[in-house]
């Protein structure tokens, strides 16, 4: 896995790369007003994992899924003498 600092220096090389000065401008601007405004209509990776801490949090089973469907035993019925 990547170092977190390589990915965002990474992603602000892409941003880079794509847009220009006046857009940049603009993504920081909305970028600080999202993180400032605790109401903002982004919801921020750390929130989430506070309202759903569990999310993904799982293992896998380790049995193998069933593959046929159980026989049906049938039954003998004894007769009574």
């Amino acid at each position: 896995m990547k170092n977190k600092t390589e990915n965002v220096s990474r992603f602000i090389i892409w941003i880079c790369r794509k847009f220009d000065r006046s857009h940049i401008e603009e993504i920081v601007d909305g970028l600080t007003e999202a993180l400032k405004d605790p109401d903002s209509r982004l919801i921020r990776r750390d929130e989430f994992r506070e309202n759903h801490p569990f999310y993904r949090d799982y293992s896998v089973d380790p049995t193998e899924p069933i593959s046929k469907a159980p026989s049906k035993k049938k039954r003998k019925i004894f007769k009574r003498s």
